[in-house]
């Protein structure tokens, strides 16, 4: 497994990089057809294709199971020169190796275990590697979509949670509203009554949607960026803020969206527009329960402790739980440090997250 892990960390595949995650594609499936998976390529033509590999020998499946995953990292082509693959105190450390490489490495020992016992699993397992979870999933949200539509259950290969891999039941929704300003430019000192401030108009409105902020809710509004004006004497015409926004709830998500829409300025000239919204809806608890509990039990048969935890990141999990579908996330690597320069995965987990994988997918 770690020899693996190794040769897929320094297959690097950023996001926006085609060639690169087209590249550590084709190496993902080359590994499932040597282990007699049906492999196809989902063609994209600007992001990186999708790894779709099925698994199935013997009589009539008897429903789906449904694996997700992804290709894709949030690490540039050349982080490899200074934050190379290696080996210290027991982890694993390099680009994506906790989030998540190690997820795909250990669904490739799952299923090779699966072979080896010569267990048949009653359903079809269906895996997919996605290449763009980690900017917005946009070309393969239908894609997952569809196959959580086929199958029973969906388990996410997400890393897992905190030091001793604690398996996530739920996520908040996340989005992203960019709110644009526009008054009237004016010359500060001779005649700024002509003029219709932008930026104070985003100040006021910054000022309005702060108190959209619910934490005993869950509901999280966070200006994280803010943009605004050309020059020191002269009246602002245009201003724009990017908001984080985040809900524990479905309920809550639309009616977020719906303050939003419904915000109008404050100083008599201005306009604002609203863009965005949320890109993935909350995955609640509801979907995960019964396979949590599944999971925990066969976890306790090995020896293995697992309690769930709740996030406030989003995954495509989020995806299939809102279709009504169960899903259990978090899954995958035990370690520390996602998308930092110390990023890592604990090595002797992954045979025990592997064996667990393998496990559900007999028993499901």
């Amino acid at each position: 497994m770690l020899r693996l892990l190794g040769r897929f960390v320094r297959a690097e595949s950023p996001s926006f990089d085609k060639a690169a995650v087209d590249r550590f594609g084709r190496l993902v499936a080359a590994e499932w057809r040597q282990r007699g998976a049906r492999v196809k390529l989902l063609r994209q033509r600007e992001r990186g294709d999708h790894v779709r590999a099925e698994l199935w020998r013997g009589a009539r499946p008897q429903g789906q199971l449904l694996v997700l995953g992804h290709l894709d990292t949030v690490y540039d082509l050349g982080t490899l020169a200074r934050m190379p693959f290696r080996i210290s105190r027991g982890r694993a450390y390099g680009p994506g190796s906790f989030d998540m490489k190690s997820g795909l490495v250990m669904a490739l020992f799952a299923a090779q275990a699966l072979r080896r016992m010569r267990i048949q699993p009653r359903k079809r397992l269906m895996f997919l590697w996605t290449s763009d979870e980690e900017i917005g999933s946009g070309t393969s949200r239908a894609i997952l979509e569809r196959e959580a539509r086929r199958s029973d259950a969906v388990m996410v290969l997400e890393p897992a949670s905190g030091a001793r891999g604690w398996l996530k039941t739920a996520r908040k929704g996340v989005g992203e509203v960019e709110l644009v300003v526009t008054g009237r430019a004016a010359h500060a000192g001779l005649n700024p009554q002509d003029g219709v401030n932008a930026v104070h108009e985003l100040a006021l409105q910054i000022a309005r949607i702060a108190r959209f902020n619910n934490p005993r809710r869950g509901i999280g509004v966070n200006v994280d960026v803010v943009e605004g004006g050309t020059r020191g004497n002269v009246i602002a015409e245009r201003a724009r803020a990017l908001v984080d926004i985040r809900v524990t709830r479905a309920a809550d998500m639309h009616s977020l969206e719906k303050r939003f829409r419904r915000l109008r300025p404050i100083l008599p000239g201005a306009r604002i527009e609203m863009r965005g919204g949320f890109n993935r809806p909350p995955m609640e608890r509801s979907a995960s329960a019964g396979l949590f509990r599944q999971a925990q039990a066969l976890a306790a048969e090995m020896d293995l402790e697992i309690q769930e935890s709740f996030t406030g990141g989003g995954s495509d999990g989020n995806f299939t739980a809102a279709l009504g579908v169960p899903t259990l996330d978090g899954l995958g690597g035990v370690g520390e440090g996602a998308h930092s320069t110390h990023e890592n995965v604990l090595i002797r987990a992954l045979p025990e997250r592997a064996a667990l994988l393998a496990a559900l997918l007999a028993m499901l």
